[in-house]
């Protein structure tokens, strides 16, 4: 079934949810995002959430909280996937990285060993119908 409309607190809450995921675990002190070439073959930034990673969502948007820069890339290569890896690096979701209409956009998907990668700002949008 198809859904025409969903409330803003369904929203908000499906919202919520998803980005907790993030802030699940204790490996480490937060969630990360791994930005890499196609298939993960080479990870070539990894910044790091804040915790909580996400601040409460309104109008069924979650916009992230800091995020710390990629100050040394580990290697160099065209960006092409991310992910969103919880606090014991497991993996929360899967995305498209590009300059343009992928779900991360970058400034550049070129990134070559030792540069910094910054990501200015993120939203996790739940839809309305």
């Amino acid at each position: 079934m198809a859904l025409s409309s969903i409330s803003t607190g369904a929203r908000n809450a499906g919202a919520d949810g998803f980005v907790d995921q993030i802030d699940l675990g204790s490996t480490d002190a937060s969630g990360d995002v791994q930005i890499a070439t196609a298939a993960f073959a080479t990870i070539l930034a990894q910044p790091t959430f804040a915790n909580p990673a996400f601040g409460s969502a309104a109008a069924g948007v979650a916009t992230a909280n800091a995020i710390t820069d990629e100050t040394n890339a580990p290697a160099t290569g065209t960006a092409a996937v991310g992910r969103f890896r919880d606090r014991n690096n497991a993996t929360v979701a899967n995305f498209t990285v590009g300059t343009s209409g992928q779900d991360l956009n970058l400034n550049t998907t070129s990134i070559t060993a030792g540069d910094r990668v910054s990501i200015t700002s993120m939203t996790i949008t739940a839809p309305a119908s």
